[in-house]
């Protein structure tokens, strides 16, 4: 019997005029959080790479204060895994540092024009899918970001806008 794994079934190319999107953020800092923007970087090159999602439908948020940190025995790398390669070469970080914020996720989830940054924005339609990961900290109702909360409230109205305004036909969180 042949297994299937539901993220790497939702990763196929969607229907015909559809692309795939993605939000990564790691909504923390600090050395001792060093695992979450690991992670966003791990995952921007799986994206890019394995899955051929376009860079510029990969937006990436992290604070970006890990690779050269003073604590870093190997500046300018990140590493994953045990024993692996630099996980940070060559990742597109669209937000970082004071831009990291509740408000910029909600805005460039809901593709509003950006003044900064990157500029990037979810520009996604109604056959397209969006994939959203998020890697943090979090607690009943809330999500961490390096200043601040996400509530839930908020995040459900700015999915509630998002189907409204028909910005995908199937999303993973």
């Amino acid at each position: 019997a042949v297994q299937s794994h539901p993220i790497e079934d939702l990763l196929q190319q969607p229907e015909e005029g559809g692309q795939i999107w993605a939000v990564i953020i790691a909504g923390s800092k600090s050395w001792y959080n060093y695992r979450h923007q690991s992670d966003v970087c791990h995952l921007y090159h799986l994206l890019t790479k394995k899955h051929g999602i376009p860079k510029k439908n990969v937006i990436t948020f992290m604070y970006n204060d890990i690779a050269f940190n003073r604590e870093n025995p190997h500046q300018g790398v990140i590493i994953n895994a045990l024993h692996g390669k630099d996980v940070y070469e060559g990742v597109m970080i669209d937000y970082m540092g004071k831009d990291v914020t509740p408000q910029l996720f909600l805005d460039v989830l809901m593709g509003k024009d950006m003044a900064f940054g990157s500029r990037k924005s979810l520009k996604s339609g109604p056959k397209d899918t969006v994939f959203v990961n998020f890697v943090d900290h979090g607690g009943p109702g809330v999500l961490g970001f390096p200043a601040g909360e996400l509530h839930v409230a908020d995040l459900t109205k700015t999915l509630q806008t998002m189907y409204m305004d028909k910005q995908y036909k199937q999303m993973l969180w």
